[in-house]
């Protein structure tokens, strides 16, 4: 028996819930993965799983072995990456998460000029608005967009996600142009579930103004905030990133622009372990040299400065 390959096919299954989901990634019959079950048990010297018709589940003794079999297959990775060559190219799938608007706006660019340089890799790229758990999932890297993240997690900046608040022409002819950051409370101001959702604060000269914002348009994804803003409907506090090719061709228009925003950081997070895969490590060096603390889409807008956003906040643990 294989015993990397079972311990795998194990993995597999106890992730997925299905001999035949785990059959269809692994490109195997749902007879093969059965059979490497059933010699891995033998191997054991225990049922690691309950099979009924409708489910599966883990005995006592296949919780606790499938813990040793995820440590077996990271030390293999990275014994693998340990005896690589310095100048080997990176090779094998990534699965990858990231939000669905930064994911369509840069993303999906970035992935397809990675796997152009390097033939032997591949992406599995999932674009989730929340924040995942990278073991129980089993994400690779996660593209989070933060000013804080989770203790526990090994983060390494990438760049910076800044914000403008943004109407259409249109909108702010018919409804007039904020001249203070008082004037907002006037209009109406489309935000989002999880950043400034009833409070956006501005800063200018040292000091910041915290205002009250509402209006009729709430959404968890800064793409339909964006479709809503170009549809004449408020303002909204959106991503340069998303936005600036818009402002630049004046279909959108910066209000307040005196003013800065709070800045938040883009970082590639990935669970803890004493050595990452080659593919991953090569994934965010090309990510970080491709976008970088003076990103491309903020060259739109020229200088804008926020220096309590150019290092991590605590709760971050920085890669070594």
């Amino acid at each position: 028996m294989d015993r990397i390959t079972a311990i795998n096919v194990f993995v597999e299954v106890a992730d997925r819930g299905s001999l035949t989901a785990a059959a269809d990634v692994m490109s195997m019959s749902r007879a093969m993965v059965s059979r490497y079950l059933a010699e891995l048990e033998d191997w054991l010297g225990a049922r690691l799983l309950h099979r009924t018709t409708r489910r599966l589940s883990l005995t006592p003794a296949g919780e606790a072995a499938l813990a040793r079999c995820r440590t077996i297959l990271e030390l293999g990775e990275d014994m693998r990456a340990a005896l690589a060559s310095p100048d080997a190219a990176p090779h094998g799938q990534i699965r990858i998460t990231c939000s669905t608007s930064f994911g369509l706006s840069h993303m999906a660019a970035a992935v397809a000029d990675y796997v152009a340089r390097y033939p032997g890799t591949a992406v599995d790229m999932m674009l989730i608005d929340r924040a995942v758990n990278l073991v129980e999932e089993r994400i690779d890297l996660a593209i989070r967009i933060s000013g804080e993240l989770d203790s526990g997690l090994i983060a390494r900046r990438l760049s910076v996600c800044r914000s403008v608040l943004c109407a259409s022409p249109a909108y702010l002819a018919a409804h007039g142009v904020p001249q203070r950051p008082e004037d907002l409370a006037t209009h109406n101001c489309l935000t989002h579930h999880y950043v400034g959702r009833s409070l956006w604060h501005l800063q200018r000269d040292g000091e910041t103004a915290s205002v009250a914002v509402s209006g009729n348009i709430s959404a968890n994804e800064a793409t339909v905030l964006l479709q809503a803003v170009r549809a004449d409907a408020g303002i909204a506090m959106l991503p340069t990133y998303l936005v600036a090719p818009l402002i630049a061709a004046g279909t959108l228009a910066v209000v307040l622009p005196a003013y800065a925003l709070d800045a938040m950081g883009i970082y590639g997070v990935y669970a803890s372990r004493r050595q990452m895969p080659l593919i991953v490590r090569s994934f965010l060096d090309f990510l970080a040299a491709r976008f970088g603390e003076d990103p491309e889409w903020d060259r739109v807008f020229g200088p804008i400065q926020n220096p309590a956003m150019q290092e991590p906040k605590r709760g971050i643990r920085p890669e070594s």
